[in-house]
C-alpha cells in the first residue's frame, strides 16, 4: 500500500482554516507526526484487512500515521465541524481508503461507522463481507475519555454496535493519571474503579507516554496512550453495570478495610466476602479484579440492591 501524497502540514492547515483548540472541548493537537508514527507503529494493530475507527481526529494527524500504515479501511468521528474541510482534503488524498463521519462518538449510530467501511472494502476489493477485526483509536479529549471509555467497555461486554466483532482492541490517548488508573493492578496506589472496570473485560497496557510539550496548545498534565484488547477468558458473569455499582461502593471509602465497609451496609453482608473468598481485613484497592467479579456476580444473581 502506497503513502500519502505530499499535503499541506497540519500547522500550515491550522493557519489556513484557523483552527484554535477549543478548551471547552478539552482539545489538544499533537503536530509531530514522529510521535503520532510511533504510537502506530508501537500499537502493532493488524491494519491492512481491518475496520479502523479513529475518534476525533481534528487536523488529523494521527489519521496520516495510520493510513501511512498500509491500513485499507478507516472511519473517523469527529464532532466539530471546523476539522471537516481538512479531513475531507485527506479523504480525496487517501485513494478511497478514508472517510469521515460528523458526528459525537457517545451518541452516533454505530452502523453508520461500518456501513461507510463496508464501502471502502467493496469499492476497494468488491467484498462487501464483515470485518474480521476492529481497532478503535484515538487521542480522546481528556474531559470526555472516562465516559468514553466505560461506555465502549459496556458495548464491548454486550458484543454490541462495532464491538460485536470476534476482534476488537481499542488504542486510546489519555491523560497520564487515567492511564495509570486504567492499568493499576491489585495493590497499586492508583488502582480505583476505573481499574477494575477495564480490566474486567479487558487486558489494559501503557504502549507510549507523549510529554506534554508534544501538544498545542500544551496541557498541564502527560498523556500515556493505553492499549485495550478484550480478555481471552473472561472474567465478567454479572452485567458491567452491576459491577460498575459494587466497584463504586467500594471505593467510595477507599481507605476502610472491607469489614468496615460492609459492616457499614449491613452486618450480614460480611458473608459474601467469606462466600467470595475476600480476606475482609484488605482495602479495595487490594482485590484483585477476579474476586471483584466473582463478588458483583453473587450480589446480581441475588438481586441484591446495594447502598
Amino acid at each position: 500500500m502506497s503513502k500519502l501524497p505530499k499535503l499541506p502540514s497540519i500547522r500550515d492547515l491550522i493557519r489556513i482554516y484557523n483552527l484554535k483548540a477549543k478548551q471547552q472541548l478539552s482539545q489538544n493537537f499533537i503536530m509531530d507526526k514522529n510521535i503520532t508514527d510511533k504510537i502506530i507503529s508501537l500499537a502493532g494493530l493488524e491494519l491492512e484487512n481491518a475496520l479502523c475507527v479513529e475518534v476525533g481526529p481534528g487536523p488529523g494527524l494521527l489519521t496520516r500515521s495510520i493510513l501511512d500504515s498500509g491500513a485499507r479501511n478507516v472511519v473517523a468521528v469527529e464532532k466539530d465541524a471546523r476539522f471537516i474541510p481538512t479531513l475531507e482534503q485527506l479523504q480525496e488524498a487517501s485513494d478511497g481508503r478514508f472517510s469521515v463521519l460528523l458526528g459525537d462518538m457517545l451518541t452516533i449510530d454505530h452502523s453508520l461507522i461500518t456501513r461507510s467501511g463496508l464501502e471502502q472494502k467493496s469499492n476497494a476489493d468488491g467484498s462487501i463481507k464483515s470485518f474480521d477485526h476492529v481497532h478503535l483509536v484515538g487521542n480522546l479529549p481528556f474531559g470526555v475519555a472516562t465516559p468514553m471509555l466505560i461506555q465502549w467497555l459496556k458495548l464491548l461486554s454486550l458484543k454490541s454496535g462495532i464491538f460485536g466483532t470476534s476482534n476488537v482492541s481499542m488504542s486510546l490517548m489519555f491523560q497520564k493519571e487515567v492511564g495509570d488508573r486504567i492499568t493499576a493492578g491489585a495493590s497499586d496506589s492508583a488502582r480505583g474503579r476505573l481499574s477494575v472496570i477495564s480490566q474486567s473485560v479487558c487486558d489494559a497496557f501503557k504502549i507510549y507516554n507523549v510529554p506534554a510539550s508534544g501538544f498545542v496548545p500544551r496541557p498541564k498534565v502527560d498523556a500515556t496512550v493505553v492499549q485495550l484488547r478484550p480478555l481471552e477468558k473472561p472474567l465478567l458473569k454479572s452485567s458491567l453495570g452491576t459491577l460498575e455499582h459494587v466497584v463504586r461502593f467500594s471505593f467510595m471509602k477507599r481507605r476502610k478495610m472491607l469489614a468496615r465497609i460492609f459492616k457499614d451496609w449491613d452486618p450480614e453482608r460480611i458473608a459474601l466476602l467469606e462466600e467470595c473468598e475476600i480476606d475482609p481485613t484488605l482495602r479495595p484497592q487490594d482485590v484483585t479484579t477476579e474476586k471483584f467479579c466473582q463478588l458483583a456476580h453473587i450480589i446480581e444473581q441475588r438481586g441484591i440492591k446495594l447502598p
